[in-house]
């Protein structure tokens, strides 16, 4: 239980870094007078952080309570790490593409954490914590039930308001709807592929050794 508690107070912990840097971004945004700050709830990125604070207090609690934690929870955290880590490669990526084309991204240090840092640091964690469980391979498809409600609701909300979160989903910034579909399905492949490899790792037999110690 004391190995329990330590991995409790590192949820904790993520938790509060993850709000605070939440409300950094939220207000960096807004002081920058894009539209972007105006539609912070609109980014995949923001909508899977916070989904990934209620996921980790929970965590807490469980593990100062419990000596495993349950497997609806382990699947619950798996999911989350999949659109937030998703969701960092997909934003490194447009930053590199940015800088190819001589287009300027200031990535503030609340970017870094909760696009980098955070999912990295909580996937590394929940490997290590004693008491996790496997996770099963049903949810890489279910990891796309998010994305794929996050897009359809996007591409209804754009056109009232004139914006999209990311430049793939703007039709005035693609060559077209098939740029659009590849663009987007690799998007979801990426999801499933996160999931796989959540899954694989889960399944690895030191974690299941360190599980059982």
């Amino acid at each position: 239980m004391r190995a329990r508690a330590v991995f409790g107070a590192l949820r904790v912990t993520a938790a509060i870094v993850c709000t605070i840097a939440l409300v950094h971004r939220l207000f960096w945004g807004l002081s920058s007078r894009t539209i972007a700050g105006e539609n912070f709830f609109a980014y995949l990125t923001v909508e899977s952080n916070c989904a990934l604070v209620a996921v980790l207090l929970i965590g807490t609690a469980l593990a100062f309570t419990r000596s495993a934690d349950p497997r609806w929870f382990t699947v619950a955290l798996a999911l989350v790490l999949t659109w937030t880590i998703t969701a960092g490669l997909a934003f490194a990526l447009i930053v590199w593409q940015a800088g190819i084309r001589g287009i300027r991204v200031d990535v503030p240090w609340s970017d870094q954490v909760l696009h980098f840092w955070l999912p990295a640091c909580t996937a590394i964690a929940w490997v290590l914590t004693p008491g996790h469980r496997r996770v099963t391979w049903w949810i890489v498809p279910s990891s796309l039930a998010f994305p794929l409600l996050w897009g359809g609701v996007t591409m209804w909300r754009g056109p009232l308001v004139g914006w999209y979160p990311y430049y793939f989903l703007d039709p005035r910034q693609v060559s077209g709807i098939p740029e659009f579909l590849i663009t987007s399905a690799v998007a979801l492949a990426i999801f499933a592929l996160v999931a796989c490899v959540l899954v694989l790792i889960s399944r690895m037999p030191q974690v299941t050794l360190r599980r059982a110690a």
